[in-house]
């Protein structure tokens, strides 16, 4: 079985007017990943098996890449924190 692994992401578009809606579309991604999640204020908790973490953190790259320059904050746990 697949160790549990959990990531705290916060995606911020730079230089954008229409950044509310790439968050927005940022979240979609998270949310069509069928990992947990969390979304807070400032950033969203995704927990699952480490190689859907990793490949959604690439997905959400990949998707707004060509949409607006960004940085993304990712912090990765192994420990996983939530009680599984």
């Amino acid at each position: 079985m697949e160790k549990i692994t959990s990531c705290q992401i916060s995606f911020t578009p730079i230089g954008s007017v229409e950044y509310l809606s790439e968050i927005r579309q940022v979240l979609d991604i998270i949310k069509d990943s069928g990992l947990e999640y969390d979304v807070g204020t400032i950033s969203t908790v995704v927990i699952g098996g480490k190689d859907r973490v990793f490949k959604l953190i690439s997905d959400i790259y990949e998707a707004m890449d060509d949409i607006c320059n960004f940085t993304i904050d990712v912090k990765i746990s192994n420990l996983c924190g939530c009680g599984k």
